[in-house]
């Protein structure tokens, strides 16, 4: 049963602590990629109960599940092969060099596709039906991870988003399973090598490592025979297949138990572990409320994946609900992931989505590119997204995006801002009209959501120059609000 902890207790708005915009604002923030003014005036309306149901009204299924009208046509890149198949033939019957050709027509072809493939994830996570879910979905992303640079496959990243996707609040046992049986992730971590007579240890460590329990909690000796256990697992192109000749049937000790075992039997072990319910509930609070989360939190937020049977829906909805999600210490307490910088300015600023290319550099300038984690333990996220050359992208890649074009810069950061800076016009214009105190109210919340101070608020009411009516004085003061220290949280 689970432990009660007075920080998981559930927010009731009250006459002294009401669930005012600032605190729809925050739960779209952390549950999603930020509000409009009409989503956070319904969230309001529909209070935090309602809201809850709301965000949670999404099935467990892929976006090509859910519609086939939005999802990456990657076979009509030319060059890309429309599925496994396609691609062996490619090679078939061919010179050295003519093999040699083909393969770098395929490695441009494939590079066209990721890109794609994340400039689609991007527009789904500023404009798509269910952000919550794809909130998850990135969260998932940087815990279960592989590179698009080492998988060399956006077929295979196309298929692990959309596993992530449809099992992102779902059943964390069947979650990974699947993705123990997963291409991509086959690859990533060297799975498919991994054979009775020479078993390769790399995604067994890991699974324990990153996925499950958290370091300290197994053996050297555990990885060893884990790794037996996973041997033959493997994929024919886009198709898990287990390969018997290749799995090791011997005897297996593995965390104070003998027996034959196989991958599943592995993840059933690991799961009947405490640590493994404490670590996964605590990733997900320190990703969604709070960075910290001491020993007793985690402990009660393990008891509710396990009381629950690792159903994952439970332990979210508790999280969202609680009066510690709701403190004010920890609204507008996280830095923003580049992600989120991006994806939550171009949803509050009403902008369509920006050239691929452009919101790819800067992403990158700033250290987080969809499908492009820089290695097996994802992005460290924190303060760590926060350098001295990071921080200046951000500004300007904020500003770019309200109509800006990097003027924060020093020559040398506008060198390597030149990608973004010269992208273009992002075609933000922005209301006008009102009082210049009115006008500013209205955009910081809009894009802060909470109160600043006295003397920066001055500042942006200067900045209008007594023209609220003049669209090029509100792009100016925006551009300062998103240039704001305030708007690198949320």
């Amino acid at each position: 049963m689970a432990r009660a902890h007075p920080l998981l207790q559930p927010y009731k708005p009250s006459a002294e602590d009401p669930f005012d915009a600032i605190k729809a604002a925050h739960l779209l923030n952390r549950a999603g990629f930020g509000g409009t003014p009409a989503e956070i005036d319904r969230v309001m309306k529909l209070g935090p109960d309602g809201a809850m149901e709301w965000l949670f009204d999404f099935p467990d299924a892929g976006a090509d599940e859910q519609s086939r009208t939005d999802v990456p046509d990657l076979s009509a890149i030319d060059g890309y092969p429309s599925d496994f198949r396609a691609l062996q033939k490619m090679l078939v019957g061919k010179t050295d060099e003519e093999k040699k050709e083909a393969r770098k027509k395929l490695q441009m072809a494939n590079r066209e596709a990721v890109l794609a493939t994340g400039n689609w994830w991007l527009k789904r996570m500023a404009f798509g039906p269910y952000p919550l879910q794809e909130k998850l979905t990135l969260f998932w992303h940087g815990h279960f991870t592989t590179s698009a640079k080492d998988e060399r496959s956006a077929t295979a990243m196309w298929n692990q988003n959309e596993l992530l996707r449809r099992m992102s609040a779902g059943n964390f046992r069947s979650f990974v399973r699947a993705i123990s049986r997963d291409p991509a992730m086959l690859d990533y971590l060297n799975n498919s090598q991994n054979r009775k007579a020479h078993p390769n240890e790399n995604y067994a460590r890991e699974l324990m490592e990153l996925f499950t329990l958290g370091i300290g909690n197994y053996t050297e000796d555990d990885i060893k025979n884990s790794a037996r256990a996973f041997t033959g697992w493997a994929h024919d192109g886009d198709d898990f297949v287990f390969r018997k000749f290749d799995h090791d049937t011997d005897v297996k000790t593995f965390m104070g138990r003998k027996g034959n075992f196989d991958g599943d039997d592995i993840i059933d072990i690991i799961l009947s572990k405490e640590a493994c319910g404490n670590f996964i509930g605590m990733e997900l609070y320190q990703f969604f409320v709070n960075d910290s989360c001491p020993d007793d939190l985690k402990a009660a937020l393990g008891d509710i994946l396990r009381d629950n049977k690792y159903e994952m829906r439970p332990l979210l909805r508790t999280m969202f609900a609680s009066k510690a999600f709701y403190h004010p210490t920890v609204i507008g307490s996280q830095i923003k992931s580049p992600v989120q910088l991006v994806v939550g300015t171009i949803r509050t600023l009403g902008l369509d989505m920006p050239g691929e290319r452009a919101v790819s550099g800067a992403l990158n300038q700033m250290g987080q590119v969809p499908l492009h984690p820089p290695n097996v333990k994802g992005w460290p996220g924190g303060h760590q997204w926060i350098s001295t050359s990071t921080l200046f992208v951000r500004y300007n890649t904020a500003v770019w995006l309200a109509g800006g074009s990097g003027q924060f810069a020093t020559m040398n950061q506008r060198n390597k801002f030149r990608g973004v800076a010269q992208a273009g016009d992002t075609g933000f214009r922005p209301s006008t009209g009102g009082t210049p105190e009115a006008v500013v109210d209205a955009w910081v919340q809009r894009l802060i959501g909470r109160p600043i101070s006295a003397e920066a608020r001055e500042v942006l009411i200067d900045a209008l120059g007594g023209h609220p009516e003049r669209e090029d004085s509100v792009r100016k003061m925006v551009q300062l609000i998103v240039s704001m220290p305030e708007y690198q949280l949320c």
